[in-house]
């Protein structure tokens, strides 16, 4: 397996490898050694147990097309301009830069597009859900509750 990180940068408790200290790089080191052979054949146990730490991590993780700074996809824009708004600390996943990731996160999830929003541990919607909610006032009160848990 090919490892794209600097000699420079500390290694990755995660997987005993080279890789950028944030948390959104190695769950990428984890999920690129942690997917194989298994692709199309539902999600590896690897895979499984590196994005079920990584959400368990962190209160509220958005799986989108980019990243917060530069959204790749209008709806996922949309999920980040909403997180935002309300001030709240959030992770965000790029998964154009991994297909293995991509396809993965499909089969873990049961939902077939992207942007993908996990709150608390649990998955919440995708942007559609995200307006909807964000409109009525619940996403606010369900991320409060979150951030207080």
């Amino acid at each position: 397996m090919l490892h794209r990180y600097s000699r420079t940068s500390r290694p990755c408790t995660l997987l005993n490898q080279r890789c950028k200290p944030t948390c959104r790089q190695r769950f990428r080191c984890t999920v690129r050694a942690s997917v194989g052979p298994s692709q199309g054949m539902g999600v590896s146990p690897e895979l499984k147990s590196a994005i079920d730490k990584f959400i368990a991590d962190n209160k509220i993780v958005l799986f989108m097309k980019g990243n917060r700074m530069f959204p790749q996809c209008g709806f996922s824009n949309t999920c980040v301009q909403i997180l935002n708004t309300l001030s709240v600390p959030y992770e965000t996943v790029n998964i154009l830069e991994d297909e293995l990731l991509r396809t993965g996160m499909k089969e873990y999830s049961q939902w077939p597009t992207f942007p993908q929003v996990y709150i608390d541990g649990e998955f919440y919607g995708g942007c559609d859900i995200m307006i909807e909610s964000y409109t009525n006032g619940e996403l606010k009160e369900y991320l409060e509750a979150a951030l207080n848990s």
